[in-house]
């Protein structure tokens, strides 16, 4: 009980602290099993702005972003991990990353966008996730004609 209290506050603390860095969220993902959401752009871009002024910080306040393990990458400072994350050249990229059975299940929204779209694509990678455990699961069941 007393971990299950720890775990709740240090993740209470993190998401209180904003986002992460890409390989803390990368980490916590591991350990929770939650999707990443990462915001890839530059300090200099107008929508990159907007999206960490003003949506992203709206959907935090609200409790929208604590399903997932919320990181971001300036393209300036670290050009080569957003080299690797981006999918074409323009910014902001909000990605989503969701573990399944396949491997890391991508998703992502190009330029600024409403905080509606990212709720729904957070709902999109949570429902990969989920489709993935199920299905792990039953893999696990024994089937009812050779278990007798």
């Amino acid at each position: 009980m007393t971990g299950v209290a720890l775990g709740f506050m240090m993740q209470t603390v993190l998401l209180a602290a904003g986002p992460q860095t890409y390989d803390d969220a990368y980490k916590q993902a591991e350990t929770n099993g939650q999707p990443i959401l990462v915001l890839v752009g530059a300090d200099w871009c107008p929508g990159c702005r907007t999206m960490k002024g003003a949506v992203l910080p709206k959907l935090q306040a609200g409790g929208k972003l604590k399903s997932v393990n919320f990181a971001q990458v300036d393209t300036d400072a670290s050009a080569t991990l957003a080299a690797h994350l981006m999918r074409g050249n323009g910014i902001p990229q909000l990605i989503v990353y969701a573990k399944t059975e396949k491997g890391w299940h991508r998703e992502q929204i190009t330029g600024a966008t409403s905080e509606e779209a990212v709720e729904q694509l957070i709902k999109r990678a949570a429902d990969a996730q989920a489709a993935a455990k199920v299905a792990k699961e039953k893999e696990k069941e024994p089937s009812a004609a050779g278990g007798q």
